[in-house]
């Protein structure tokens, strides 16, 4: 993958001082701008990652229910791809959730 070199003087960071902010995996480069905000409510959190995730299940049971597919590997493996990206960002925010859950104190 291609590396971006900041301009000066910003430097690489994959998460703010105060941890809100979690860098999603799905990142292209060394120097991420997609982010999670890890304080987000839980059920918007939860609302986030079931929307990636049910998008894609969505299109791969349409996609699934052709009685053939016809096309180039590259396309195939760039809608791999694109339905990778997406699954990954929704397990990201699931990841989130199950650690705010998990820190929350017995009751």
């Amino acid at each position: 993958m291609k590396t971006i070199h900041p301009d000066p003087p910003n430097e690489k960071s994959t998460s703010f001082p105060d941890n809100r902010f979690m860098a999603l995996t799905s990142n292209c480069t060394d120097m991420p701008t997609l982010f999670v905000d890890t304080q987000a409510p839980l059920d918007i959190l939860t609302d986030t990652a079931n929307y990636r995730i049910r998008a894609v299940t969505q299109v791969l049971e349409n996609l699934s229910m052709r009685s053939s597919i016809e096309c180039e590997s590259f396309i195939l493996s760039d809608f791999a791809l694109l339905c990778a990206i997406s699954l990954r960002d929704g397990c990201d925010v699931l990841d989130v959730v199950g650690r705010r859950l998990r820190a929350r104190p017995s009751q």
